[in-house]
Formats: structure tokens, sequence, C-alpha cells
């Protein structure tokens, strides 16, 4: 059975991303790249579904754990009747194969270990053919193959009901070292990498790039601690950011609403853009602007509210029937058919990214300009259309207010821009009356006058989050009536246990969708903004230090929170959560840049 989500914990190398249990066990790891069939898919079956652990023989739950620093290197203590272990877990970044390093190190006393590696490829259906050579256990089945070594070379290992054992004891002092390495079936075998070296400089690494993290306020250790987890998730060869590493953690255990969140989102675009600039990270800043420019290149009326990792368009949505999924909450899902909805808010957001990139002092692609006046060409005729909206609803599309919203937004910096930089070139008189005519129109039809309060679509008397942003974004001052009473609406119609849900759950739910889910922790760290800027700074704090305290043991958020059984929902880490938390600490701090 798999742990509770928050009971993992992440490490990676920049490419792709392992979530290691409390009980040692590796459960989710997708190889060579974050979108990649996994290899260990226990996390949404079982055990037979691939995993790998090492930990004391019969132990159940390790005794304490924690990242070395601020590293990626996890570092996990069993204390044992007969001794104290540490077991290490990393991979170091790379510009080969990737590598899972694993060393054991003897503390006190001497402790028995086991090692049980189960290799399933393809999501956990397909079990390799294993042999030996050249001092490695080798897995292969069609593309994939994965070797594996131990340091010592001669440390036993045997195989049993298809999975690879090896029994070791380690007094005070020792250490025992596994190297698992994914190579391409049809190449020769993978260059061979010393773990120690490795860990020395992974180290290293992973503590010059935390060096360079300007914010010094009071929550310094977890606004860091999100850094690096967005770093993590971040794809190094194109600068893409993953939302998560998994797929298809349920928003309901049980539940239906399970979806695959291994691609970039262009709704996570500006706020990361945020997080990054503020805290010092210019050049990640830069790459994921880049990113951004290559991956909506292009029609104009192709815009995609998600990519690849690397900027690919086609990411088709299929079920994997032979996963139960996790505590049973089925279908578990591969691919993500929401990549084909229309959602107008996303012209908003790159238009207000690069905006950001632009007073930022980020150098200025010579072809961005061109681009953010086709999009702007596209949204003038289009901006009246309903669409999906933020949340990616599966029915029938409307008139979101958020939509709307980001539409304006979308004027709002052209027009900006090009009263900066009139020489730029561009429709300044067209966009000026856009920008009007929608702040009109919201104002008018996505506005409750009786409870004071921006509605989720015109015409409804349901609630959306993010209307939160209205002052964030700068629709209006954060001072306005309208904005204060939809700050006070959003947090008594859609409080859950003190946090708040996304959108109006009831027989009218928006989404079509069975079932509930839990309070969305990115909305929530939202409401502490608001709360912040219409000038209640102590309800502010106290939401803020309520979703600190939700973290796990080594500072990770998954994309909801259930206060009903107390625990973590949805994929996980959740970069949306993590630059939700940035975010705040910087607002409260007073060191955040935009609008």
């Amino acid at each position: 059975m798999p742990g509770l989500i928050e009971d993992y914990a992440l490490i990676g190398d920049l490419q792709t991303a392992a979530l290691v249990g409390k009980d040692g066990s590796i459960d989710w790891l997708c190889l060579p790249r974050f979108d990649s069939a996994a290899c260990f898919a226990a996390l949404l079956g079982d055990e037979e579904n691939g995993q790998w652990r090492i930990a004391p023989a019969g132990a159940d739950q390790c005794t304490r754990r924690a990242y070395r620093g601020d590293t990626l290197v996890l570092e996990t203590f069993w204390e044992t009747a007969t001794g104290l272990v540490k077991v290490i877990d990393f991979m170091p970044q790379r510009d080969r194969a990737p590598d899972v390093m694993r060393i054991v190190e003897g503390v006190s006393g001497t402790v028995q270990m086991r090692s049980e590696l189960r290799l399933r490829f393809d999501y956990g259906s397909i079990v390799p053919w294993m042999r030996r050579a050249e001092g490695h256990r080798i897995a292969v089945a069609g593309p994939d193959s994965v070797w594996l070594r131990s340091y010592p070379p001669q440390l036993p290992m045997y195989g049993k009901d298809f999975c690879t054992y090896a029994d070791f004891s380690v007094s005070a002092g020792e250490s025992v070292a596994f190297v698992l390495t994914w190579h391409p079936s049809h190449e020769t075998r993978p260059r061979r990498v010393d773990p120690y070296e490795a860990l020395t400089h992974g180290i290293e690494d992973w503590e010059k790039w935390s060096a360079q993290c300007t914010y010094d306020g009071p929550w310094r250790e977890a606004v860091l601690r999100s850094l690096i987890t967005l770093k993590a998730l971040t794809y190094a060869p194109t600068g893409g950011i993953a939302a998560a590493v998994t797929t298809s953690l349920p928003e309901e255990i049980g539940g239906v609403r399970n979806w695959d969140y291994r691609f970039c989102w262009l709704r996570d675009a500006t706020l990361t853009l945020n997080a990054m600039v503020s805290s010092g990270y210019l050049q990640e800043a830069a790459k994921w602007r880049d990113w951004l420019l290559r991956a909506v290149a292009g029609d104009p009326a192709d815009l995609q509210i998600m990519y690849g990792i690397s900027g690919e368009r086609r990411l088709p949505e299929y079920e994997v029937p032979w996963l139960e999924g996790y505590e049973a909450s089925a279908p578990v899902r591969i691919g993500n058919a929401a990549a084909g909805q229309l959602q107008l808010d996303v012209y908003g957001e790159v238009l207000d990214s690069l905006y950001l990139a632009r007073n930022s002092g980020l150098s200025d692609d010579k072809h961005a300009w061109s681009l953010q006046r086709a999009l702007m060409d596209f949204l003038e005729s289009n901006w009246r259309e309903p669409d999906e909206g933020l949340w990616e609803v599966r029915g029938p599309r409307r008139h979101f207010v958020h939509s709307k919203v980001m539409a304006w937004v979308a004027a709002d910096r052209a027009v900006r821009t090009l009263e900066a930089q009139p020489k730029r070139g561009g429709d300044l008189a067209g966009w000026r009356a856009m920008r009007d005519q929608v702040h009109l129109e919201v104002c008018k039809r996505g506005y409750d006058n009786e409870r004071s309060t921006f509605t989720q679509f015109y015409g409804s008397t349901q609630l959306d989050a993010a209307t939160l942003l209205i002052p964030q974004v700068g629709f209006l001052p954060s001072s306005d009536p309208r904005v204060i009473g939809t700050v006070d609406a959003v947090r008594r119609e859609l409080n859950h246990g003190g946090l708040v849900r996304r959108y109006t759950l009831d027989e009218k739910a928006v989404d079509g969708l069975p079932g509930d889910e839990g309070a969305f922790l990115a909305c929530s760290f939202w409401l502490a903004d608001a709360l912040h800027t219409t000038g209640r700074e102590r309800e502010a704090r106290e939401l803020f230090g309520h979703l600190l305290s939700l973290r796990n043991d080594v500072g990770l958020l998954a994309e909801e929170w259930d206060p009903v059984s107390r625990r973590q929902l949805g994929n996980f880490p959740q970069a949306f959560s993590h630059i939700g938390l940035v975010n705040t600490a910087l607002s409260l701090s007073g060191v955040r840049k935009g609008a």
C-alpha cells in the first residue's frame, strides 16, 4: 500500500524526479523525463507495479528525515534496537543518463538492511528481463534498460518472484551504496559514476544555487524550500516548469477528479516569474520566459493553456486500466485533454508575463513584441467569446469573470508598453478602447450588486476564488468596495475548514463532475494576499501561518488540503501551491514585484 501523499519526499535531477516514502520506498519515478512512463508506479497501485525499498529488516517507518541544508539531498534516519542507520537519497544533476543514488551509512551499532527492487516499465505493466553483466544487474524491456550497481560491487544480490534483493548489514562508520541508471536499451552500457563523488558535487551545486536567494525575511526557510522545489520541477534542457511530478493523485479519495499534471501551464507563468524575479533568480526567470515564447509561437488562435515540458502541443489523454489508482481513486489518466480547451485568460497571462519580464530587466527578445501584437489582434476580435475558464471545467463554455479580467490585463499591459515605448508600434487607440470595454462589461455583468461580490461567470450566483486576483492584477484597487465585498464573500461562502475552495461546489457545480474536493491551497494563499492588501494584516498573517503548518515534514505541499481527514490531496508536490507560498511571503514582507 502506498503511503499518505504527505508521507513522500522529492528527489530529482532537473529532468525527472522520484517520490520517496517514509517507509524507505521509491513509489514513483518516470524515466528519463517527468512525462515518461513510470518504472516505479506503486503510488497508483501496489508493490507489483514497481517500487524500490531500502530499509532495516522488519522496520515499517523511519524515525526522522530531512533535507541536508538547502539542497535536494534527502537523509532518512532509522533507529532500531541494534543501532542507528542513515539512508541518503539523491539524483545528481545530469547531462547524461539519469541516476538514482542511495547510500546507506551506519551511524551507531550494527543494523541489518534489505534492498527490494521491483522494476516495472510502462506504468507498472511490463516485467523486464533481468540479467547479470559487467558487475551490474540489468533490466531490459523494449526501449528501456535499467542498470543497478552496488558499492562495494561484490555485494550479494539474488532474484525471487520478479524482485531483486540484497541483504546486508552496516556498522558505525561503514557504508553501502547503490546506483540505478536508466539507459536506452539499444546503446552500450552507461558511464559509471562514483556515488560518493556525485554526492559531494550535488550538495555543492544545490548550496551554490540556494545562496543566490535574495529574500531574507521572516519566512526564509519556507520560501527557499519552495524555490528549491520549483527548481526541482524545472526541466533543465528547456526551462519549462512542470505543474507536478505525478499524475492522477486524487482531489477526492475514491473519486474521479484525477488528472495528469506533468506538463507546463501558462496560468503559472506570471506568478512563477514574479516569484523568481523577486527572489533573485533572474536566470531561471529568463529561461521560463524563453520557454514561454517558444511554446506559444504560431497562430494566436492556436494558443493552448498548457504544453509539454519541451513545448509539445499534443497531450492526448487516455486511461491506464491496470492501475487501480491511489487508494482506489480511478481512473488513472495519462495525458491531459484540457490542452485543447479555449481559455481566454492565457492571453492575459502571456502578455502580463512578458510585461513583468521587461520591467524586471530581463533582456528583450526581438521577436517577442511581434508575437504580442498578434496575440492582441486575435484577442480584440475574440474576447467576447465564452470559454472553459481557469479551472478547465469539462462542461459548457461560459463567460467566466476571471477570463474577462485577464483579457483586460492583456490590453492593459499592451497599452502600458506602447505608452512607454511608442516606437514599438501597435494599435494603441484600439487597445485602449478594448481595455475600457472589457472593464465596463465585467463590472456590469460579472458583479452581483445584491451580494456585493464578483461572481464566477456572467449571470451566476456562484463564486470563484480566482476573483481574489482582481486587485493583484490591477483591475481595481484593493480599497474599492467591490474588491472588499468579493474578498468577504469568497472567504465566507467558499470557506472549507478555514481555507477556501476554488469555486462553488453544489448540485449546480459548473464543472459537471461528481464528488467533492478539498480546499485549494493556491487559492488560500491568494486569500492571504487579499486580506493583506485590504488592510487586514493580522488575519493575513494568521492564515499564512496556518498554511505553512500544512506542509509535510520536509516542507512540501500538494494541490489541496482536506480539513475533514486532515491530509493532503491532489498531485504532489504542486508548483502552484509553492508559487503561492513564495509570493504571499514576499507580499507580507513588502518585497514582491509586479502589479
